[in-house]
């Protein structure tokens, strides 16, 4: 019969109980998350949410201070949002979730920007009070943390905003100086002349996590060192009388180095080389034009090395002489190839000794080592066992001293990073003193300021370090005496790392680093709060003031005025009244390195804030992968010197942003993606949901195509929730039904939800929010939207509202309503804000002052759960089967059809039988068979055993529910079936 509705058919759509919503299918994001924030902060929900904490257990995430400079970037984004899914997940987990931001303060790139404005304007900064150009800094910073807030409040974070930490807050700037005399009482403070990072540009020592490495093209030089002498088992082989053990041709021979510095050969005090290398004594045969080599000069190189030499020497032709041993090599003093040149004054007239050095390899080169122990670290080493003298030829500008014969004045980086004239300057006289065997140039990796993107150099000050490995008096070696044992019994017994590379990322970074450079030639920044006494030298026992009552007083001094106290005039008097004459000391000037300021966080503001931590232990630091070198070591390696032990009970770490083709984002390619537009065309939620959508703990990727399939994952869940608001609308407690007295198909919804809440709360607990986001939206789309919604919006729409059945739905719904959108919270705070008011507006309510709810364990019931397993396998057979003849024109909708389904399975086909399955294929009729299915059956390969064959279905379109049934219009309701009619009798 058709199924046509005809034109004078009745019009039942105001008996249809449609889903009624005021919320809309449009998120307007942009124009509305500012309103929510300005609710957030009228009714106090982060107060609030402490005020109520009563018991709970605490959780701090300790916020890793962002550098007060600049608008943010998209990696602040990434950090903060990150940290905004733990302290909200956290705290709706029941937990007393603490958040306090804060900001980096001291530095160089803030001085730098001040010093900046003064070229500007002509002044010169040395003219300027010191104290006034650290309030200009201070004034500066201000401003930027004034920014950089309501930049990171946009993007939805939660957190004492009204409150941040600033490390240059004077109590901050008390504790940061607290905790360095810690160092001066517990003997780890010394003050050495070694090389450190050394920046020309920014005149001041730099720690290693204020270095980058980038592609620099250096001169490089093979430089031949003559032998003055040779020594053989103690004796001048001019004794030997055998010619054979005398090796005169040694005497003969040039030992040849490489390096790719040439301006510190007028600082070399030796050359190394290594026992376990096979050398040669080799001899130049013919050489092409313009080669500096000689024919048949000897040149002792390493074998491995020595064809790689001869070709950049232009020799076409040489020869192997003979093995050269290391008790030869040990037996050689060589002339400093400087040596007697004209216009030196005796300067290099000095011998260069060889010495074995467990750091020469054959891997490049030319098997020896050039040896300058003022400007490298494995130099420094060599020459502090072996007694060399330490040089002092190099200014802070990176100039020579004025005075050093030849090349005094000489810049080696230029004050605009370039390079100076120095390098062939050394080169040109290398070769008029015919000294330089070969030259070029290599393009490798090289040390680079991340402040002024200048190159670095190595160079020898004198500093002030923090002795990583000297045993301390403090009384606290439950896990070791030294900082460094401290730290690495830390890393392994102390602390879980998310993931669990950084665990060996950090610790091989622990167990090699040299001792920490805490001092830096600058003015803003903390003091290295510490006197020495005039004319003592630093390993003399009375050369640093220990006094705890001096201490005492500055910090007093620093709690009341902050830092700038320790600048004014008569401080020093002040302090060493009553305890030392303060003619007999000197008051440091250097500045604290800035990573201890931020290593010492944990002190100012776990330790002492009220919404701390009195034993100054946070649960968690989050920053990214580069700060294994960074805050993550520095705050290690100081608390480990202070309190005796890592600062945190676990370390999380995320990688870096990249734009969509994967390449690092640089504003020369264009190619930066700001946060700030982003939130101006998307919304805050859509940027936070592209966090939830990547793997953080690897690099992340980010564009316009990326961002629009956020959002269309974000428009699809939206129109979850709003199916969800709109079948509650007039929900109230008096509807629902027990579990017990539900339909089976809710009874497996329960199910699901119970075994989402243990998936839910366990993806939080382990950070990963990829897989909590993944599962909740899988289950939307896939398990709600396509399947549970599909399947009871006939019950939602057409049963009587008093009926059980459509009371259970119902009351399903608000259980998953609550589920969700508190789940999705932490998330999109924004959008479950809005749907939470959608159901509860009040002015003093809101999502985030909930708890997720207590789901019941008896919801879990796994026989359902394989039973519905089938139901849903043999429906999506059913349901392809339908498509196929929707898409043929066959049938506009699948209430037209009542299909045949062929079974063979029996346990499948009685889980069919049990249930309505009419009813969830969304069709008119439908016949279940075990009978072998005909061949021009519909059939999945994934389904085997389950065949469709399709039939119309027989009646007349029900005017209400539009089911095709024999019974319609044989009822008192004109054109409906049987359910319909009834449902109209009672309304």
């Amino acid at each position: 019969m058709s199924a046509d509705t005809r034109a004078d058919s009745p019009d039942y759509r105001d008996s249809v109980f449609l889903p009624q919503t005021d919320f809309p299918m449009r998120a307007g994001l942009p124009a509305r998350e500012p309103e929510w924030l300005a609710r957030w902060a009228r009714i106090g929900i982060y107060d609030t949410l402490r005020e109520r904490a009563g018991g709970r257990t605490p959780f701090i995430l300790h916020d890793g201070p962002p550098y007060a400079n600049g608008n943010l970037h998209i990696g602040h984004a990434l950090n903060k949002v990150l940290k905004d899914f733990i302290v909200r997940s956290q705290q709706m987990m029941g937990r007393d979730a603490r958040y306090v931001p804060g900001w980096d303060c001291h530095g160089l790139p803030i001085e730098w920007k001040i010093e900046e404005q003064y070229r500007q304007k002509g002044l010169d900064k040395d003219a300027v009070d010191l104290v006034e150009f650290r309030q200009e800094c201070r004034r500066f910073a201000d401003h930027w943390i004034d920014v950089q807030r309501e930049e990171f409040k946009r993007l939805g974070v939660t957190g004492k905003w009204d409150d941040p930490y600033l490390t240059m807050n004077y109590h901050a700037e008390a504790v940061i100086a607290a905790e360095f005399m810690k160092l001066l009482m517990n003997g780890s403070l010394y003050q050495g002349s070694k090389p450190v990072m050394w920046s020309p540009v920014e005149k001041t020592a730099l720690a290693e996590a204020e270095v980058e490495y980038h592609d620099h093209t250096s001169h490089t030089i093979w430089v031949r060192f003559r032998p003055v002498s040779a020594l053989i088992n103690d004796q001048d082989v001019t004794s030997l009388l055998n010619p054979e053990a005398m090796r005169a041709d040694l005497l003969e021979a040039s030992v040849v180095i490489w390096t790719t510095t040439p301006w510190t050969i007028p600082q070399n005090r030796a050359v190394a080389y290594s026992p376990d290398i096979a050398y040669g004594l080799y001899e130049v045969g013919e050489v092409a034009e313009n080669a500096t080599a000689q024919p048949g000069e000897k040149l002792v190189l390493a074998d491995a090395l020595a064809e790689n030499v001869m070709q950049a020497a232009k020799v076409a032709s040489h020869g192997r002489l003979r093995d050269v041993t290391a008790d030869e090599l040990s037996g050689l003093t060589l002339a400093h190839p400087l040596r007697g040149v004209e216009g030196a004054d005796g300067e290099w007239d000095y011998d260069v000794p060889m010495l074995p050095g467990d750091h020469v390899t054959d891997e490049a080169g030319t098997g020896f080592v050039h040896t300058a122990p003022s400007h490298g670290d494995d130099d420094y080493q060599l020459g502090l066992k072996h007694g060399l003298t330490m040089t002092y030829n190099v200014e802070p500008d990176g100039t020579y001293r004025k005075d050093l014969p030849i090349f005094g004045g000489e810049a080696i980086i230029q004050p605009d990073g370039k390079d100076g004239p120095a390098n062939v300057s050394v080169i040109k006289n290398l070769a008029w003193a015919g000294a330089l065997l070969a030259k070029g140039k290599v393009k490798h990796s090289y040390p680079h300021s991340w402040r002024s993107k200048a190159p670095l150099i190595y160079r020898n000050t004198p500093q002030w370090f923090a002795a990583i490995d000297r045993p301390l008096d403090d009384g606290m070696g439950e896990y070791g005496d030294t900082i460094r044992s401290r730290a690495l019994t830390s890393i392994d017994k102390l602390v879980t790392w998310t993931p669990q590379t950084g665990r060996n990322r950090i610790r091989s970074m622990v167990e090699n680093r040299p001792d920490w450079v805490l001092s830096r030639q600058r003015a803003w920044g903390v003091p290295l709060t510490c006197f020495v006494r005039k004319g003592a030298k630093p390993d003399d026992a009375d050369f640093l003031l220990r006094d705890a009552r001096v201490n005492d007083r500055i910090i007093a001094a620093f709690e009341g005025d902050g830092a700038d106290a320790w600048y004014r005039d008569g401080f020093k008097a002040q302090m060493l009244d009553g305890v030392a004459d303060p003619d007999d000391y000197d008051q440091i000037m250097d500045v604290l390195d800035v990573w201890f300021d931020s290593g010492s966080t944990h002190a100012f503001v776990i330790r002492d804030r009220a919404d701390g931590n009195p034993d100054g232990i946070a649960d968690l630091y989050l920053e990214g992968t580069d700060q294994h070198r960074g805050w993550f070591q520095s705050s290690l390696l100081q608390a480990s010197a202070t309190k005796g032990r890592a600062p945190y009970k676990g370390v999380l770490t995320h990688g870096f942003t990249l734009d969509e083709k994967g390449m690092k984002m640089s504003k020369s390619l264009g190619n930066t993606v700001l946060p700030a537009e982003v939130v101006e065309q998307y919304g805050a939620d859509i940027l936070r949901l592209w966090v939830a959508q990547v793997d953080y703990t690897a690099d992340s990727r980010i564009g316009k195509e990326i961002l629009k399939g956020t959002a269309d994952s974000y428009r699809r869940l939206r129109n979850t929730l709003r199916f969800l608001l709109g079948a509650l609308a007039g929900f109230s407690d008096a509807e629902k039904v027990e579990p017990a007295r539900m339909p089976e198909l809710e009874q497996w919804v329960l199910h699901r939800l119970a075994q989402l809440d243990h998936v839910v709360r366990k993806g939080y607990d382990a950070y990963d929010f990829q897989g909590v986001f993944q599962t909740l939206f899988q289950f939307c789309t896939v398990d709600l939207s396509a399947f549970y919604f599909d399947i009871r919006k006939d019950a939602l729409y057409c049963d009587a509202p008093d009926s059980l059945r459509r009371r259970a739905v119902r009351t399903v719904l608000d259980v998953l309503y609550h589920r969700l959108v508190t789940w999705l919270a932490p998330i999109l705070p924004f959008t479950m804000e809005d749907v939470w008011l959608s159901r509860f507006p009040s002015d003093a309510e809101s999502v985030h002052l909930h708890d997720f709810p207590v789901t019941p364990a008896d919801w879990l019931n796994a026989p359902l759960a394989a039973k519905w397993d089938h139901v849903r396998r043999a429906r999506r057979v059913v349901t392809a089967a339908l498509e196929v003849k929707r898409a043929d024109k066959t049938i506009g909708a699948s209430l037209e059809a009542a299909p045949v389904v062929h079974v063979e399975d029996t346990e499948m086909l009685a889980a069919l039988k049990s249930v309505n399955f009419t009813d969830m294929c969304i069709v008119s009729d439908l016949s279940l068979t075990g009978d072998p299915a005909p061949n021009e059956a519909f059939r999945m390969a994934e389904a085997p055993g389950i065949g469709v064959v399709f039939e119309l279905a027989e009646g007349q379109k029900c005017q209400r529910c539009w089911k095709i049934l024999p019974d319609v219009g044989s009822h008192d309701h004109q054109g409906v079936c049987a359910r319909c009619d009834k449902v109209l009798s009672h309304g």
